[in-house]
């Protein structure tokens, strides 16, 4: 019997209105308000390496500025990974703050999930890396890869596995070193990007099948490979040989950025039985802060609900989301029992969105 069996779970009582029992059950929330399993977050950290690189940086070797750096992506500042820094470290260290956060030690897990872009290698996977740098010495691990969408590709796949029993607390972890794949003559691109890791643990807790159950109450997962030449990597080990750099078209991202966020959103709110109106915050993949403010204009949400990060990390792809929310939970920005909206696009294109109750 491991850990988790050992502990009587408890819930925080919440009043569920008429409204949530009469939800269809299209939504995946129970009319009758039967009991659910449900993936709730149990604890969350982050890691971001010790180098901050201001734009000022950039503006001394590129045809670039401070103003057209904040103009165009909000972003002021963002973190590189010390040489030899991996991603598989920051999400270790991402892991040991979620740990310490929840108050649980490495073998009361049963899974670990890294999403990342940027692997220290081809195989094995950085899940298994983190998992023998934790010292845990039970169950499994594997890595997800949908770039920026990653997090949140990663949070359905360990949701499906607490609610069919294969595990029963599950650590999602996003990490990048995305400055090792940024041309560095490409002042479009180079200058967007930073490294870091977050990680929240997720954990099999009875719900009473409403919206007023904490943990995640639904997802909406989309991809369309047609569009894979708008955001790429220009190599890779069938193809080159070599890692490669990062590639955008950056006007026809920011449209398919803008349009299917807002639709991924609406997408997870619809099952969820709920509406824009109901969140509490949402947690959006830090891109660019021109794509926060016109998804969320798009959304009908006002910009004080939207957690940004974006101007201190950059956008740190699968990253982003966790990073975001373990420093808004820091900060007590996001506090137990508030309602959250994450969404996040990367190449691909892959997209999506997770509704939970925090």
């Amino acid at each position: 019997m491991n850990d988790l069996a050992r502990e009587e779970v408890t819930m925080p009582t919440a009043e569920h209105s008429e409204a949530d029992a009469e939800t269809g059950p299209e939504t995946g929330i129970n009319t009758a308000g039967t009991a659910v399993t449900r993936a709730v977050v149990r604890g969350a950290g982050h890691y971001l390496p010790e180098r901050v690189v201001p734009n000022a940086e950039f503006a001394a070797r590129l045809d670039t500025s401070d103003e057209w750096i904040v103009s165009r992506s909000g972003i002021e500042r963002r973190h590189f990974a010390a040489p030899g820094e991996s991603t598989s470290h920051m999400a270790i260290k991402a892991a040991e703050m979620a740990l310490g956060n929840a108050g649980i030690s490495p073998d009361s897990l049963d899974a670990i999930i890294v999403a990342t872009s940027t692997p220290d290698l081809t195989f094995p996977s950085v899940a298994t890396m983190v998992q023998a740098g934790l010292g845990m010495t039970r169950g499994f691990a594997f890595d997800i890869q949908a770039v920026c969408a990653g997090f949140v590709y990663a949070l359905a796949q360990a949701q499906a596995l607490i609610v069919a029993g294969s595990a029963r607390r599950v650590m999602v972890i996003g990490a990048e070193t995305f400055s090792r794949i940024l041309d560095w003559e490409d002042r479009t691109t180079c200058v967007l990007f930073g490294d870091g890791a977050g990680a929240v643990i997720l954990e099999a807790q009875p719900g009473g099948g409403t919206t007023g159950d904490r943990g995640i109450l639904s997802s909406d997962l989309n991809a369309d490979g047609r569009q894979r030449d708008i955001l790429y990597v220009d190599g890779g080990v069938a193809t080159t040989g070599h890692a490669g750099c990062l590639r955008m078209q950056g006007k026809e991202v920011f449209r398919h950025a803008v349009e299917k966020l807002a639709a991924t959103a609406r997408n997870a709110l619809d099952r969820a039985g709920l509406a824009p109106g109901d969140i509490d915050w949402v947690v959006p993949h830090q891109a660019n802060l021109r794509i926060i403010r016109a998804t969320a204009q798009k959304l009908g949400v006002p910009m004080e609900r939207m957690v940004t990060t974006v101007a201190d990390h950059g956008n740190t792809s699968a990253a982003s989301i966790p990073l975001a929310l373990s420093v808004a939970v820091s900060r007590g920005q996001i506090r137990p029992g508030d309602l959250l909206l994450l969404e996040a696009i990367g190449g691909g294109l892959a997209w999506g969105a997770v509704v939970l109750r925090w």
